[in-house]
C-alpha cells in the first residue's frame, strides 16, 4: 500500500474529526454530497455488527458509504445505497466501474485502484461506513476505521452469500438482502429445471477458465462462479470439485488444459488479451480436440461479472449466460 509515511493517517484522521469545514486545511477537499437518503429505517439504529476484526458500533444509518472491492459494490447498489465512493478493479486496465453496473454507478468517486486505495480521497468524502473484506484492507484497517465505522468480512468469493449478510446488516437493509438472494435462488433453481428439460432429462457439465496476465486458470466448483453454476444445478466433472475453501481455481499449462474438458466451456478474460496467453492455449492442439470446441460449445463471458463481480447481480448476470449459452427460454 503507498501510505507515504503517517502523511496519509493524518489526513484520514483530521477528515473523520473535524469534517466538512476542516477538509480544506486536511486535504484536497471534494465537494461532494450526500448519496441520497438512506434506504434503512433510522429506528434500526445505532446498532453494532460482529466481524472479523471485533464488533464494530454503527451510529445511524448510513448514507454516505465508501465500498473498497467489487462485491462490496454490487451488495450495495442490489440494496439501493449509491456510495460516494468506489475502488477500480485492479483487473480492469481501461479504468472505470463494472459495465453490467451502468446506471447506478453514475458520480460515485474513485478512490483508487483496489489494491492502493487512497486514504486522503476516502477521508474527503466523509464517508459514515467504509465495507470492504480482510483479505483486501487488513494492512490498513486501523486507518479507515479511523476515518469511519469499517466492517470487512473474512475474504471474497466463495463467501459472497454470507458477506452479503454482514453488507446487510452494516447497512440495515437486512431484509431486502433476504428478499433478493431469494428471487435469485428461485431463478437459478427454475433455470436448471429448464436446461434439463431442454436437453433430455441430463443437466450438461460445465468448466469455467479464465484467461488473465500470469497463469491461466480453470474455476473450480467452490469459487464464485462455480457456486453460481451449482445453484443452477450443473455438474463438474470430477476433477473440478473441491471442498477446500482455500482451493479455488487450478493453474494449467497449454498441455495441462485438456482438463477443461466438459459439454460446455464458458471462458473468461480480462479486459486486455494481449497480456494473457490466450491465443498459446486456444490454437494449441488439446485444445482444438476438446469435444466442446469441436462442436462450438465454448463460450465467451464477461470477465466482470463470472470473475469480479461476486454478487447477487453479477450471479444474475450468469444465468443469462448460461440460459443463452444452453439455448434455454429464460426471463429473471
Amino acid at each position: 500500500m503507498r501510505l507515504r509515511g503517517v502523511g496519509r493517517i493524518a489526513v484520514a484522521l483530521c477528515a473523520a474529526a473535524i469534517g466538512i469545514s476542516g477538509l480544506v486545511a486536511c486535504g484536497n477537499g471534494s465537494g461532494a454530497t450526500d448519496s441520497g437518503a438512506s434506504v434503512a429505517d433510522p429506528a434500526g439504529f445505532p446498532r453494532t455488527v460482529d466481524t472479523v476484526m471485533g464488533p464494530v458500533k454503527i451510529g445511524k444509518a448510513p448514507k454516505r458509504v465508501v465500498v473498497l472491492d467489487t462485491a462490496e459494490l454490487d451488495s450495495a447498489t442490489l440494496l439501493g445505497v449509491k456510495p460516494v465512493g468506489a475502488v477500480i478493479a485492479h483487473t480492469r486496465t481501461q479504468g472505470g466501474f463494472p459495465d453490467y453496473l451502468a446506471g447506478k454507478v453514475d458520480g460515485i468517486t474513485d478512490v483508487g485502484p483496489l489494491l492502493e486505495p487512497n486514504l486522503e480521497r476516502i477521508a474527503s468524502l466523509r464517508p459514515d461506513l467504509i465495507l470492504s473484506s480482510k483479505v483486501r484492507h487488513e494492512k490498513v484497517y486501523a486507518q479507515l476505521s479511523g476515518i469511519a465505522p469499517t466492517v470487512f468480512t473474512e475474504t471474497t468469493g466463495s463467501t459472497w452469500k454470507e458477506n452479503l449478510v454482514v453488507h446487510a446488516k452494516a447497512l440495515g437493509l437486512e431484509q431486502q438482502a433476504a428478499d433478493a438472494m431469494k428471487r435469485y435462488a428461485d431463478q437459478a433453481r427454475a433455470l436448471g429445471a429448464a436446461i434439463k428439460s431442454g436437453h433430455g432429462g441430463t443437466l450438461p457439465t460445465v468448466s469455467v477458465v479464465r484467461f488473465l496476465a500470469g497463469p491461466t486458470r480453470i474455476y473450480l466448483s467452490n469459487s464464485f462462479s462455480g457456486t453460481v453454476l451449482g445453484d443452477i444445478g450443473l455438474p463438474r466433472p470430477a476433477s473440478q470439485v473441491s471442498t477446500d475453501p482455500k482451493t479455488i481455481m487450478r493453474q494449467v499449462s497449454p498441455e495441462q488444459i485438456d482438463q477443461a474438458d466438459a459439454d460446455f466451456i464458458f471462458v473468461a478474460t480480462t479486459d486486455d488479451p494481449g497480456k494473457t496467453q490466450k491465443g498459446t492455449y486456444t490454437t494449441s492442439p488439446i485444445w482444438r480436440d476438446l469435444p466442446a470446441v469441436k462442436g462450438n460449445r465454448v463460450i465467451e463471458v464477461p470477465d466482470e461479472t463470472w470473475m469480479s463481480g461476486i454478487g447477487v447481480q453479477a450471479a444474475g448476470r450468469m444465468l443469462d449466460d448460461v440460459a443463452k449459452a444452453t439455448g434455454t427460454p429464460f426471463t429473471r
